[in-house]
């Protein structure tokens, strides 16, 4: 587990000040970059030593077999792994005849630094060689955000107290050996070579090399070249071949004098494309990123993250570790987004290989959020690719005897991947999720462009799919039967309150846009009666409530199942520990479900109900899923449990920078990283959009004294300035020279002109903070007394 020590906690970098190789793995997914298409995790230099070696393109992957103890009908027969592709990363330094190597010789210091503005990934180390010889070395890192398909490296080596021949050899290495496979099911199925050469050739200073998938039948190419500056006589030699190409530079260095060397990378991969084609694609982003050269390149990530900080950043005072994590996780989620450009944006993003590279819908419950809000544009992007693998969907469901479109519960190109059906196809809700970011972005956006393009096909055949699922009963009310909700813990049940919402939000959405686009929607098949079948289901949508208890039920019967003995079950996850039969009969959940409903679906619920279901629900949530805790901190801050709420915003934004979950060696947590955002914006701030206006309503924790945020919203940038006392809301500009929202429930128009101030509303807990199952408290628990007085009009 990463410890308090490991990073030192800065506004806008995070910063390595020792090498700890007991932690190597997990600060490779830490200090990874990446552009959306292109991958490097932080990996040393030298290649070696490594807790997991990763290069990776966007959707590349082999196909392997997945095998069942019993088949099934229905059951996905093959799945797909994300590929460790050709490293280009590595530059191995020769000082005399020895190799740099941090574990011989003597670390006299190193220091690596993510800078979070410049987009860059710098390291310095001062080593001594074994027989006694002292060097400095300097490398900076880039994935292009302003070029698709390049990376580029500064590496600088500094002779220091004598005389020293120097050799550096840079490479690009296909099918590098891979760490044995891991017993937890979330981490990655290990390929052995899974890469054939298909052509290599040497390219000036440098070479490129192209390999094939043997299953997938997928060819990529990387290439590399080189800008050598020396003092003095040098040696620069390059040979390829069909796993390794090397570009050698050797040279002589004087105490203070330095040898620099530009590497310049680029990667490119296509199902479709003839060998010569991808070959020249790869040669010509070579040359293009010759022609910005290094400070080119640099200056371009500045301005393209300084764009985007300044629509998206996170200001928080108080809490300056919170600070720096929801920062970290914003950078990273624009990295696994900005490029990827109609692929698919998996769990871990391009910084390992847990999950199998898959997407789940954590990209439109979690990540897509965040974007639309903050890089519409990426977004859209990701809701493209959704609507690109539609036909695969409506084959899917056509398999399982189903109308309209059934899509992926797990996922890189667009077939379903789940080998375990209650978990995965029977969560039916991924395509109600699907729908609602279709619906939001043009919501948050005020563009109904992408609906017309591609989101009305997505939207009628979900909707379809609903219809074709759920029934009448003879009192007309309308049931979703034998579905999971996000909590995995209740598998195959009856009338899951948030599938259910979810999926009378989708229909009623579909009808809506149907409207909006008539002839696009004749020209689908869409009929009136259709559009009034889909209305009628969501109207009787059954949404099941314990009278006595006074809470909803998770599901049908939820309240009357066995409670769970936590105190004979102490191992977690409980996935790993307990058997999926006593989990599903037992009132234990995974992660939020019915409290996500709450915060999607915030105005089908009470005030009074909401603060009940929170209490319930905590008490039986044990979080063995990364999605929960900023489900929790935002409906935990809207109920008045503010400093519980900061504890559960502080576990979503450490999770990775602290390990919580001991995987983040496979990879970062891109829902996770986006709930910081989510439980700072859309917990203290107040943030909802479920009924097609911007509504905010502030109330900051005792640990923050401050918080400010950035917002798009129809084409307007929005600066919300939050104190314990008032909210200013800034107008900076937009399409027109006012917009209204909702403050606290009212109307508030805002100007371009001025800011606008207003009080915050008193937000009174009804009810005291409530227990969690034994120690599964937040990760920053604090016990101090309320800041509120609690009522007691709810015992």
């Amino acid at each position: 587990m990463i410890t308090e020590e490991a990073f030192t906690v800065e506004p806008w970098h995070v910063r390595e000040t020792r090498l700890d190789l007991n932690i190597l793995a997990q600060s490779e997914s830490v200090f990874a970059l990446s552009n959306g298409h292109i991958g490097l995790r932080g990996n040393l230099d030298e290649g070696e030593p490594w807790g997991l070696p990763g290069t990776y393109l966007n959707s590349f992957y082999e196909v392997r077999p997945l095998p069942y103890a019993e088949a099934g009908y229905g059951y996905p027969e093959a799945g797909q792994t994300v590929v460790n592709v050709t490293n280009g990363k590595i530059l191995r330094l020769f000082v005399g005849d020895e190799p740099f190597d941090v574990r011989y010789g003597e670390l006299l210091s190193h220091e690596r630094v993510l800078d979070l503005r410049a987009g860059t990934l710098t390291r310095h180390a001062h080593w001594r060689s074994p027989a006694g010889t002292q060097v400095k070395i300097c490398s900076t890192r880039l994935v292009s955000l302003a070029h698709r398909a390049v990376a580029a490296i500064e590496y600088v080596v500094e002779a220091l107290d004598e005389f020293v021949r120097v050799t550096v050899q840079s490479e690009l290495v296909t099918n590098e050996d891979q760490p044995e496979i891991s017993g937890d099911p979330r981490v990655a199925a290990v390929l052995e070579h899974p890469l054939e050469a298909v052509e290599h050739e040497q390219i000036g200073h440098g070479a490129l090399l192209m390999h094939r998938t043997k299953a997938s039948g997928l060819m990529m190419a990387a290439a590399m070249d080189h800008e050598v500056e020396v003092p003095g006589r040098v040696e620069v030699s390059t040979d390829a071949r069909p796993d390794l190409a090397r570009t050698t530079v050797i040279c002589g260095l004087r105490p203070g004098q330095k040898l620099r060397i530009i590497k310049y990378l680029a990667y490119g991969w296509s199902s479709l494309r003839s060998r010569p084609a991808l070959r020249d694609q790869a040669a010509a982003a070579l040359t293009g990123a010759r022609y910005s050269g290094w400070q080119g390149l640099l200056d371009a990530q500045r301005a393209y993250l300084d764009d985007f900080w300044d629509s998206a950043d996170v200001e928080v005072e108080g809490d300056p570790e919170s600070q720096q994590a929801v920062r970290f996780g914003l950078f990273h989620l624009l990295q696994a987004s900005a490029r990827a450009e109609r692929r698919a944006i998996g769990a871990k993003g391009l910084t390992g290989t847990g999950y199998d590279g898959h997407a789940f819908w954590d990209t439109e419950a979690f990540v897509l959020p965040v974007l639309t809000y903050t890089a519409p544009r990426a977004a859209a992007d990701a809701l493209r690719w959704r609507a690109s693998i539609l036909d695969l969907a409506k084959e899917r469901a056509a398999q399982l005897g189903l109308a309209g479109a059934c899509f992926p519960w797990r996922t890189i190109r667009g077939q379903e991947c789940s080998a375990y059906w209650p978990a995965g196809t029977a969560a039916w809700h991924v395509n109600a999720d699907i729908a609602a970011a279709f619906e939001r972005y043009r919501v948050v956006t005020g563009d109904d462009s992408l609906e017309k393009e591609c989101g009305l096909a997505v939207l009628v055949e979900t909707a379809r799919l609903w219809l074709s699922l759920g029934h009448h009963d003879r009192h007309g009310v309308w049931h979703l039967d034998g579905v999971t909700g996000p909590d995995e813990y209740t598998a195959v049940v009856r009338d899951n309150v948030f599938t259910n919402l979810m999926a009378a939000h989708n229909l009623r959405t579909a009808a809506e846009a149907c409207t909006r686009h008539p002839e696009a929607a004749h020209a689908m098949g869409v009929s009136t009666e259709e559009m009034a079948a889909w209305r009628h289901a969501a109207d009787a949508v059954h949404i099941p409530y314990d009278e006595e208890l006074g809470v909803h039920q998770q599901c049908e019967g939820f309240t009357t199942l066995a409670e769970w003995d936590f105190t004979a079950h102490t191992m977690y996850p409980l996935l790993l520990h307990a058997p999926y039969v006593r989990l599903y009969s037992a009132q234990v959940i995974k992660q939020a479900d019915l409290v996500l409903a709450m915060q999607w679906h915030s105005h089908a619920f009470t005030p009074e109900q909401k603060a009940r279901n929170v209490d319930y629900y905590e008490r039986r949530t044990v979080r063995d899923s990364s999605l929960s805790a900023c489900t929790q901190a935002g409906m935990c801050a809207e109920v008045g449990h503010l400093d519980l709420a900061h504890d559960y915003a502080y576990e979503a934004a450490l999770i990775d920078l602290r390990d919580l979950h001991h995987n983040t060696r496979d990879g970062l947590h891109m829902a996770s990283l986006a709930g910081a955002w989510i439980a700072l914006v859309a917990g203290f701030g107040g943030v909802r959009d479920d009924e097609g206006v911007l509504s905010l309503n502030p109330a900051l924790p005792d640990g923050i004294s401050d918080l400010r945020f950035r917002l798009r919203w129809h084409g307007f940038r929005l600066t919300v300035h939050v104190t314990h006392a008032d909210v200013t809301y800034t107008l900076r500009d937009g399409p027109g020279g006012s917009l209204t929202i909702r403050h606290a429930g009212e109307d508030l128009t805002l100007s371009t002109d001025a800011p606008c101030t207003v009080a915050l509303q008193p937000r009174v807990p009804l009810l005291p903070p409530p227990q969690q199952p034994p120690g599964r408290e937040p990760t920053r628990r604090r016990l101090v007394r309320p800041r509120l007085p609690v009522s007691s009009q709810l015992d």
